[in-house]
């Protein structure tokens, strides 16, 4: 945790716009490492070890019914942690520990839970993650054992700011913008769960703010600023009244993005299945920017077949008819591990086979995905683009162009996440006909800082001028071959940060669709020259938090609209 020019001022990682105060209500922490404890009674060692898989049961049983309650993302969360509380390599484990070792259930479970998480950090990546997913099943389950208060977000007569060390999925996915008015963590980063859901839900947000549950305690009262990244204790009545209260609705956006000056930039969404569809088209999104394609992969052993992936895909084109749908092609291996493309080995995931990389390895994948692709755009209107993840050369680009062309899906591109792809985007963008800057990768690669890693949080940051230079080295190559050039990471959701990217010469945004108005309101109050000048600004500072200072101080339209 750093500290401004005045003591009550604390800075974290803002990851999602917006200002906020009221009261802190930290989330209830576990019960905690449970005792040793004698010995269970031989007699007793039987009933004792089903006794887990009950609670484990009714664990899972109260995330489902949770999970019914939400709709999209939020769901699957709820869904993902619902499976693991019923996975039998967990209940089992803690089972022997009873039955072998004669360890109370609690103990039992505390332990599995430890070995089971231990193996997910080995394998790193999106399972890694997963490990703290394991974590709170386990407090749930130990709770359902024990009669403990179950962990997570309390209940509060009235609006909160949420504090906690980080969040479990399952707490974010049950956050009630109604109630809980801002969200900071200690740990987290701006690719973590709370920061996705927190700017899908249109709640305030700083993470990575080191300290916050010994500054931040309980009815104390703070303002959270999740633009500036800044949180203030006992901020004055006339700050609190300044201070926009999260509202329950989206800003509407009225489907034309545009500058002041009636420069045009497409305000695109981000969309992962067809139910995030339907909440694009609502939002007036001028089509899609990233169509991530992995829900149809995702918890299988074997790959689907071409006429289901159609089918699925088709569900996504029919709700934009006559826009562009840019298409990612799969997306595996790293945080996503697919047992058909990808080793389960590697010992760097993050930097082994994973996107376009795996169709050395399983070409049939890429090439049925593709057919499955050609023939939902035959099926449908939509305007359909086909893009690849993680291309590092100009001879990926190539061959991805090339095995697009079999298929007569003229409209290839690349995503640039590499910075290798960045700075050769020149010669690559004379192949490709686009390219989608993802923010989050290439700021993982670039930071030489896993998007993962809470203690990292502050290098995870696309404000970071090195990563604002490689946005800006993309565009010259676009601009080089009148080619396109996107964002469709977590950058593209900053109203602030939306301003530099237009800046240094990125013609579309994508991003989450609640973000969509409040993106454009930005933009329709700031011409193309100052988007210009705000984008020098940052690139000629010399830290992410400086970047976003200058910008942030010049750009006085983010205050008249709580931002």
């Amino acid at each position: 945790m750093t500290t401004t020019d005045s003591s009550d001022l604390v800075r974290g990682v803002g990851v999602s716009p917006g200002r906020a105060a009221g009261p802190v209500a930290q989330v209830r922490p576990p019960a905690g490492e449970p005792d040793t404890g004698p010995p269970v009674p031989e007699d007793r060692v039987d009933p004792e070890a089903e006794r887990i898989g009950r609670a484990a049961q009714a664990v899972a049983e109260d995330l489902e019914r949770s999970a019914a309650s939400v709709e999209g993302e939020r769901r699957e969360l709820l869904e993902t942690t619902a499976q693991m509380a019923a996975d039998p390599t967990l209940v089992g484990t803690a089972a022997d520990l009873v039955r072998g070792e004669r360890l109370p259930p609690e103990r039992a479970v505390w332990q599995a839970a430890g070995t089971v998480a231990e193996q997910l950090r080995e394998l790193g990546g999106y399972m890694a993650e997963r490990a703290r997913d394991v974590a709170d099943v386990r407090d749930r389950i130990i709770a359902e054992l024990t009669g403990a208060p179950v962990p997570g977000v309390p209940q509060r007569a009235e609006p909160f700011v949420l504090v906690a060390l980080d969040l479990a999925p399952a707490d974010t996915a049950l956050l009630d913008p109604e109630r809980v008015r801002a969200i900071v963590t200690a740990e987290g980063g701006p690719t973590s769960h709370t920061a996705i859901l927190a700017r899908s839900l249109g709640i305030p947000a700083v993470v990575g703010l080191r300290g916050a549950l010994e500054t931040l305690t309980d009815d104390r009262t703070v303002l959270v600023d999740g633009g500036a990244g800044t949180v203030r204790v006992d901020p004055t009545e006339e700050e609190i009244a300044a201070a926009r209260r999260p509202a329950a609705t989206t800003r509407p956006f009225d489907g034309h993005g545009r500058t002041a000056d009636g420069h045009d930039v497409e305000l695109l969404a981000n969309v992962g299945d067809p139910t995030s569809a339907e909440a694009a088209e609502a939002a007036n999104a001028q089509g899609v920017g990233l169509f991530r394609t992995e829900f149809c992969f995702l918890d299988r052993t074997e790959e689907p077949g071409i006429e289901e992936q159609a089918a699925a895909y088709g569900k996504v084109l029919a709700h934009f008819p006559g826009k562009k749908v840019v298409i990612r092609t799969l997306d595996a291996g790293a945080d996503k591990p697919m047992p058909f493309v990808v080793a389960d080995d590697e010992v760097n995931p993050a930097l082994g086979v994973r996107g376009l990389r795996t169709s050395r390895h399983a070409p049939e994948v890429l090439d049925h995905q593709l057919a499955a692709i050609a023939q939902a755009a035959a099926d449908h209107e939509a305007d359909v683009w086909v893009m690849a993840p993680m291309v590092a050369t100009v001879e990926e680009t190539e061959a991805f162009v090339a095995a697009c062309g079999r298929y007569g899906l003229t409209r290839a591109g690349v995503m640039v996440e590499v910075p290798s792809a960045a700075l050769l985007s020149g010669p690559i963008l004379a192949r490709a006909t686009f390219a989608s800057l993802g923010t989050n990768d290439l700021t993982q690669y670039a930071m030489a800082a896993d998007r993962l890693l809470g203690s990292l949080a502050e290098l995870s940051d696309p404000w970071q001028p090195a990563v604002l230079r490689l946005v800006e080295a993309t565009c010259a190559g676009g601009a080089q071959q009148s080619r396109p050039v996107g964002v469709c990471g977590e950058a593209a959701a900053d109203p602030a940060l939306a301003v530099v990217l237009v800046g240094l010469g990125v013609t579309s945004l994508s991003m989450t669709p609640r973000a969509l108005g409040e993106v454009a309101a930005v933009l329709q109050a700031t011409d193309l020259q100052a988007c210009r000048e705000l984008a020098g600004a940052a690139l000629a500072a010399e830290s992410a938090a400086d970047a976003r200072s200058r910008v942030r101080e010049a750009l006085p339209v983010l205050a008249e609209l709580g931002l």
